[in-house]
């Protein structure tokens, strides 16, 4: 019999017990994941970590990695640049703004199958837009791509905030902190040579297979989560929600083009502000909230997240600068730009998982207080820089920019997470994720306001030492923050 079986079932093995006449059939999945699990020295939950962070870091590298070539992609479909650069706006306000509705998703439904369609979908539309015959076919295809690919960073949180316990969820949270945030960071830093060797469409043309076999490693190593029965998903909560935060987005990033008192800029300022004012009355009434308020008055949510949302105010507008200070009072060409900016990332790397661990010992809020500290540190060596200044300070303000955010941004991130219920860690995850997504664009818009109002349009020193300075006031605000928070008790 146990012959006979082996022939037709060739997918699975053959178990004679002893003692029993059973057949014992164990599908070859199984069988797979034990033999690597046997001869690959890491553990289930750190295979599980590398396979979504591996994910976030596919889609969140190729947001920003046009940077670079916005102006030869416009001469390639005939239009122009301040259209062509929608493929990077677009993208970034979808890639924060549909994340809430996401974590809900996976709160509700099971985050794997939320993962697993989001991945896939960023591969197809990356597929797409490596075909795109056009300037608005392409920019549609980025920003669908984006927005299926914002899935994978709920559901990226709520497994690592399931997978590992409240007092040792840091130290994975310090490497999603540094994919979060520095993957768009490299991708800047890595566009102009890519783009340079491959060219721009053989890049998602790559991304695309890489998403697909993510999905399949997916489909077989992620651990389903559990599902909520008989709760409605808030569908006009996730609207009025995201209607709202793309018009603010929207609003506040093309507010110095458009001009403040231009009827655009103001009509979305309105309308984006209407929009989130139905969706708090929305959330008032709904028995399932996509955000439940009573987080605003928790301190272990509010603080943090205000914490980090100022924080990355001044890292996001001072990485937007930096290079410009590079270019125009240091006078680097782009190669050294591209090197030296690197350092940032690179310090990121480095201390967040050193940084993880201390803050095991000493607590989460006094290590958030510290990283908030390097960044004013960081804006206010940036402010010192003049023609003759050298390369070392550069390279020192650049690092102390990521060592803080490095530091801070974990211990925020675990504070949260455990502040929640285990059902609401998707949705808390992504809620963060939209907050720092604002912060980002706030910070740049307004430190470039700062820069050319002070300036007079022209790039002087004086200019970019006002908008640094002004980075370095709202840090100071991000260390109050998180001097308000309450370590995590650990025994």
């Amino acid at each position: 019999m146990g012959e006979e079986a082996r022939e037709t079932t060739p997918r699975t093995l053959n178990v004679d017990s002893v003692g029993v006449d059973e057949l014992g059939v164990v599908p070859w999945p199984i069988l797979l994941r034990r033999w690597i699990g046997q001869r690959v020295p890491i553990g289930r939950n750190w295979a599980v970590l590398l396979v979504v962070l591996s994910a976030l870091f596919t889609v969140g590298f190729t947001i920003t990695i046009l940077v670079v070539s916005l102006g030869d992609i416009a001469d390639e479909f005939h239009s122009s640049v301040s259209v062509i650069s929608w493929s990077i706006t677009g993208p970034m306000l979808a890639f924060g703004v549909v994340g809430p509705a996401y974590g809900k998703a996976g709160d509700l439904w099971g985050h794997k199958r939320v993962f697993v369609f989001g991945l896939l979908g960023a591969g197809i539309f990356a597929a797409l837009t490596a075909m795109a015959w056009d300037a608005p076919s392409m920019i549609a295809f980025r920003i669908l791509s984006a927005s299926a690919g914002a899935a994978t960073g709920p559901a990226t949180m709520a497994y690592i905030n399931r997978l590992f316990a409240p007092d040792q969820r840091v130290r994975p949270l310090s490497y999603w902190s540094f994919v979060n945030a520095g993957a768009p960071v490299l991708g800047v830093v890595a566009g102009a040579p890519l783009v340079n060797a491959f060219g721009w469409r053989v890049i998602f043309a790559f991304q695309a297979p890489l998403c697909i076999v993510g999905v399949i490693i997916a489909v077989w190593l992620l651990p389903d989560t559990e599902r909520k029965k008989d709760v409605h998903f808030d569908v006009a909560g996730s609207i009025t929600l995201g209607a709202g935060a793309s018009m603010m987005l929207a609003g506040v990033n093309q507010g110095p083009k458009w001009g403040w008192d231009s009827p655009y800029t103001i009509g979305l300022l309105a309308a984006a502000t209407c929009s989130l004012v139905l969706f708090i009355r929305i959330e008032q009434r709904v028995s399932d909230p996509l955000l439940p308020l009573h987080w605003l008055k928790t301190r272990n949510v509010a603080f943090p997240v205000m914490s980090q949302t100022l924080a990355n105010f001044a890292y996001m507008g001072g990485f937007l600068l930096a290079p410009q200070v590079l270019q125009e009072v240091l006078h680097y060409d782009h190669s050294k730009i591209s090197f030296v900016v690197i350092a940032r990332p690179l310090t990121f790397a480095i201390v967040a998982p050193l940084a993880s661990l201390i803050t095991i010992r000493i607590g989460e809020r006094a290590m958030g207080m510290a990283g908030g500290l390097c960044v004013v540190a960081s804006m206010l060596s940036f402010g010192i820089v003049g023609p003759g200044t050298g390369l070392m300070l550069m390279l020192f303000a650049l690092g102390l920019s990521g060592a803080g955010i490095g530091m801070a941004s974990p211990a925020m991130t675990s504070l949260v997470a455990n502040a929640v219920s285990t059902n609401d860690l998707g949705v808390a995850g992504a809620m963060q994720q939209l907050m720092t997504q604002m912060g980002a664009v706030f910070g740049s818009v307004v430190m470039t306001t700062v820069q050319q109002g002070v300036g007079g349009g022209e790039p002087t020193p004086a200019s970019y030492r006002a908008a640094f300075h002004v980075a370095a006031g709202v840090a100071c605000v991000a260390i109050f923050t998180a001097s308000r928070v309450r370590s995590t008790p650990r025994t």
